[in-house]
């Protein structure tokens, strides 16, 4: 990819890092919004829209709670998504299992840089206690805005170095793939069943009935499937 191409992923990329946590909040940083949104730029809406489906599953296992660490999907999705269109439609059987791989490398480093940002947050929130005892107005707004500007710059960062350093790995891996496209994304899609089912189960598995419910709607929903 070359600059002109990069520069628009990096700015989706702050975008949805933006929203993830800080402002506004309105789900454009879900998966598969963001993924399809990056597909779209990169050449292939429907091959975002791929990708950001198989996510949404393995971002199912994650609970966002508070200040705890957790992968940070938003602009994973974007990387993801991205890299998929853009190896489409000579990208070979691995495409989709790199690009799943890629994306979820890029969460695991998204989720670091939201707590080394919020550790930055803190230390300059302790600098102005004074004023934020008092009240002041200017020290509210001023950390509020810092804050801000520092997670949108990260999650600009974070897609800008993820795409430099991921494409070309993805290319090379992508060239040396063995495994047969079928093999390949019967893989992903298990791994990503796996780890929703997982999940799932993890939530509800105290319930009445639970087991029975859940095996009876994965029966359920793998027969209206086969029917299509």
């Amino acid at each position: 990819m070359n600059v002109a191409e990069l520069l628009p992923l990096a700015f989706l990329g702050a975008v949805i890092g933006l929203d993830v946590v800080s402002f506004p909040q309105a789900m454009i940083s879900r998966p598969i919004v963001a993924s399809t949104l990056a597909g779209t730029l990169a050449g292939s809406a429907t091959s975002g829209l791929l990708v950001g489906a198989l996510l949404e599953l393995f971002a199912l296992e994650m609970l966002a709670v508070g200040a705890s660490r957790y992968p940070e999907w938003g602009t994973a999705s974007v990387v993801g998504g991205a890299l998929f269109a853009g190896m489409q439609p000579a990208g070979g059987a691995g495409a989709l299992p790199i690009s799943i791989a890629a994306a979820l490398l890029t969460a695991w480093l998204g989720g670091w840089s939201m707590y080394l940002l919020r550790r930055g947050n803190g230390v300059l929130a302790r600098q102005r206690l004074k004023e934020l005892d008092k009240g002041s107005r200017s020290a509210v707004l001023g950390l509020q805005v810092t804050g801000l500007t520092a997670d949108l710059v990260r999650g600009g960062l974070l897609t800008l170095l993820a795409f430099m350093i991921l494409a070309p790995a993805a290319q090379y891996a992508g060239r040396e793939w063995e495994f047969g496209t079928a093999r390949s994304w019967a893989l992903v899609l298990a791994l990503a069943v796996a780890t929703a089912g997982a999940a799932g189960w993890r939530l509800f598995h105290a319930a009445a009935g639970a087991r029975w419910l859940f095996l009876g709607g994965a029966a359920a929903g793998t027969a209206l499937a086969s029917l299509r």
